[in-house]
């Protein structure tokens, strides 16, 4: 006797299925909200043209007629006011990005410190993360900009570290290769490199799991960029020409530099960061069984080892999430730049309404960059968080 399929199941479409007002419930609370944001632009935009006020974006295409003190693309006041956007928004994205670096850098060097052994450095890190998530942000921006334009000396006399990298009141000035092809090969022989070293720190993983026999990974992984960009460099033909910063009379002429508005808002933004995703990393590596520790040592494993290769890893399902956080802080904070002149794109808006009276579209500017930001923030970390959280068998 064959056994026979069972009839399909039918959707049940009325209202006493759950499924059904669900889809209901949800479809009335998006025609809600859609219902309230049309009033309140239709609300807003009449209010505007009762009171002859311009409205729309029309005005981007349009000269902006003002400098920008910070460059990272070329500008001039002539160029329209989107462009002067753009210039506010890599400015925003420089600060954020190299922000999120030297945090994760610094934060998980200080959580870590927490744990150590010796007694100084241990109570050296309470007392940074104390001192630093104690003090308002914003505090911290304004302390170091009156450090650097203060305290330090005149750009015609500056602090010198062997005569090629300035310090001074008109910020950090150092040298820079000459663009040319032969650093165009070396950057892709540097990425080359780095995917080289992921894949060996892939197979180091690999093995340390089969075997229990840990492989290097740190230097061979820094070797690796450094040949990939060195034969980079020499098919391109080793150029070796350098833009020289030098002390004149009156400023340093020549590299690159850093302006002290950048550095300003960088140190604060990765000094007050810092703190709180110290105490991340510690309660992440507090989370850890104790356990897990004594069982690598007694497999011989280094401190540094057990740290690297047992405990890390298992605190990073609750290191992640509260992490995603802090990068978000961070990325919002720099908005605060405005109070000390760094040219971000709330510097750049600010500007843009007090010359155009275009205040709802800037302001929605701001805000579609930022929500930008934050998402794109957010998915990375979301991925990051799926491929390390631990898979259970």
């Amino acid at each position: 006797m064959t056994a026979q399929a069972a009839p399909p199941k039918k959707r049940d479409w009325s209202l006493r299925s759950r499924a059904v007002r669900g889809l209901i419930y949800q479809a009335l609370a998006l025609g809600l909200i859609g219902l309230g944001v049309w009033f309140l632009a239709h609300n807003t935009m009449e209010n505007m043209r009762v009171r002859g006020i311009q409205s729309g974006f029309d005005f981007l295409t349009g000269p902006a007629g003002f400098d920008i003190g910070e460059l990272m693309i070329p500008y001039e006041s002539v160029d329209p006011y989107w462009k002067a956007f753009l210039v506010g928004v890599l400015n925003t994205l420089r600060v954020a990005i190299v922000g999120i670096v030297l945090t994760t850098l610094l934060g998980t060097m200080v959580g870590v410190g927490r744990f150590s052994n010796n007694a100084i450095v241990r109570g050296l890190c309470y007392g940074y993360v104390e001192l630093f998530r104690n003090v308002p942000v914003l505090l911290q921006l304004l302390v170091w900009y009156l450090v650097l334009t203060e305290w330090l000396p005149d750009p015609g006399e500056p602090l010198s570290l062997g005569g090629l990298i300035f310090l001074s009141k008109g910020g950090l000035s150092y040298p820079v290769p000459v663009w040319q092809a032969g650093q165009g090969l070396a950057a892709i022989g540097a990425l080359g490199g780095a995917v080289l070293a992921w894949a060996w720190a892939r197979s180091a993983r690999r093995r340390f799991e089969q075997t229990g026999l840990p492989r290097p990974v740190f230097l061979p992984a820094v070797g690796l960029v450094i040949a990939g960009a060195a034969v980079g460099w020499v098919l391109g033909g080793a150029p070796s020409e350098w833009n020289l910063p030098k002390s004149g009379e009156v400023s340093v002429d020549g590299g690159s530099s850093f302006t002290p508005e950048f550095i300003s808002v960088l140190l604060g933004l990765v000094f007050y960061t810092a703190s709180f995703v110290a105490e991340v990393v510690r309660a992440g590596i507090a989370s850890v069984p104790r356990g897990q520790s004594e069982a690598a040592s007694a497999l011989g494993l280094a401190k540094g080892q057990q740290m690297r290769l047992v405990v890390l890893p298992q605190a990073l399902r609750v290191i992640i999430p509260p992490m995603t956080n802090q990068y978000l802080n961070l990325t919002k904070n720099s908005s605060l730049a405005v109070a000390i002149g760094y040219p971000d794109v709330v510097s750049i808006s600010n500007t843009a309404i007090n010359q155009t009276g275009r205040a709802v579209e800037c302001i929605a500017i701001i805000m579609a960059v930022y929500l930008t930001t934050s998402l794109a923030t957010s998915g990375l970390m979301n991925w990051y968080n799926t491929r390390s959280a631990i898979k259970e068998r």
